[in-house]
């Protein structure tokens, strides 16, 4: 900007206030810092914000304390600096402006970049996401010619019993919701009546992993729709309500979980609870494969998983409840019981019985990375059993991992 050749001495006080206003905007923000932080390259949030784009909330995160040094150097942040110097009154006045209004504006922009600063700076980092058991373990470096992506994975034939792949099948790891199969087991086989009515209480909200429930406190379903939404839809207050009920109380429930489990030979498998959002309830796959075949001789079992959606009455409301596994919609499977399960601590997990090429296999895969990446694992293991050349060559195909 040009140096004004005149001005008026009476207007000095006017330009040096606007000048010392502009300070103080700025000054706060500046104190925030170390001075060490000052000498960094800063004013990314302010720069950003005046082009229209936003900076990234993973950069203003790693930059932490960097950002608040200076908020992108305002025409009237110049001003004050010009100020601190010995014979410089002259530019002061020249670059403060020739109008109080145009002064205004200054102070507005240093004001908005001085608030753009402060939101970077309170900006919160992302929390990265849990590591499995199995990947804490190192499960998922071994590999396997059918490239899955679940750390461990079994299928059997379950009229022969023949392995036809196994990778890490006997590790013992969390398995989520997969717990709530010997939940419906012992239900159903304790033949209670499905027709009575079951109130969900605030004993049967999540304190482990605070969850969310369609199904609020207070509300009432008869246990044959309890047990419906716990395997089809994995409703964890549905889980924890049909223990809690069961006779004797949920502390009994669990124990015959754990002596289901022995009596069906299940040495690597312990329950704490009914709902599986506990990481202490371990399997292995092995384990969860017998348990698989012995829940699909029971029709209620085979009927309440694989359901493709359920309506409940809740008061004047009416809840629609879809199936938590895509595959039994399609065509190109023939599945007669699954599950589904996931916490951070086990990963993603499925296990299914299902028909393909004419042969009744059971499928278990535990830790998956992905959302979506066990149900492609799935898809893997269909093709290549419907690939065999016929079931007399199956034991020159298996798999090793």
């Amino acid at each position: 900007m040009p140096m004004l050749r005149s001005f008026r001495l009476a207007k000095l006080p006017q330009v040096l206030s606007l000048a010392l206003l502009s300070c103080a905007l700025a000054v706060p923000v500046a104190q925030a810092t170390t001075k060490k932080d000052v000498k960094k390259p800063v004013a990314t949030a302010a720069a950003s914000s005046k082009k229209g784009a936003k900076a990234p909330a993973a950069k203003v995160a790693s930059s932490k304390a960097r950002v608040a040094a200076e908020p992108k150097k305002a025409k009237g942040a110049k001003v004050a600096k010009a100020v601190s110097k010995k014979g410089a009154k002259s530019e002061v006045v020249a670059k403060a402006d020739k109008s109080r209004t145009s002064g205004r504006k200054r102070l507005a922009k240093a004001g908005a970049g001085g608030a753009a600063v402060a939101a970077a700076a309170v900006a919160v980092s992302v929390e990265p996401a849990r590591r499995s058991y199995g990947q804490m373990a190192g499960l998922h470096s071994v590999t396997d010619p059918l490239d899955l992506q679940s750390s461990v994975a079994y299928v059997i034939d379950q009229d022969t019993h023949e392995v036809l792949l196994s990778k890490n099948d006997q590790a013992v790891l969390p398995i989520a919701s997969l717990t709530k199969i010997m939940t419906g087991l012992l239900v159903s086989q304790a033949r209670l009546p499905m027709d009575e009515m079951i109130t969900i209480t605030q004993d049967d909200v999540d304190t482990e992993k605070h969850s969310s429930s369609r199904l609020r406190v207070g509300t009432t379903l008869t246990r044959s729709e309890m047990m419906h939404l716990a395997l089809m839809s994995s409703e964890n207050r549905a889980a924890h309500a049909l223990g809690r009920t069961y006779p004797g109380g949920l502390g009994q429930f669990v124990q015959q979980m754990n002596a289901k489990a022995m009596q069906l030979g299940m040495k690597d498998t312990r329950y704490v609870e009914p709902t599986g959002l506990s990481s202490s309830n371990q399997s292995s796959a092995r384990d969860l494969a017998r348990l698989v075949a012995v829940a699909h001789e029971d029709p209620m079992m085979r009927e309440y998983s694989t359901s493709h959606g359920y309506e409940v009455a809740v008061g004047r409301r009416t809840l629609q409840f879809n199936n938590t596994n895509r595959l039994v919609k399609s065509d190109n499977w023939d599945i007669g019981l699954q599950k589904t399960g996931y916490i951070s601590e086990a990963g993603r997990c499925l296990v299914m019985q299902a028909q393909v090429s004419g042969r009744k296999l059971i499928m278990v895969f535990l830790d998956s990375a992905g959302k979506f990446s066990r149900l492609a694992d799935a898809e893997r293991v269909r093709h290549w059993v419907e690939g065999m050349p016929s079931a007399s060559s199956v034991v020159a195909q298996r798999i090793r991992g």
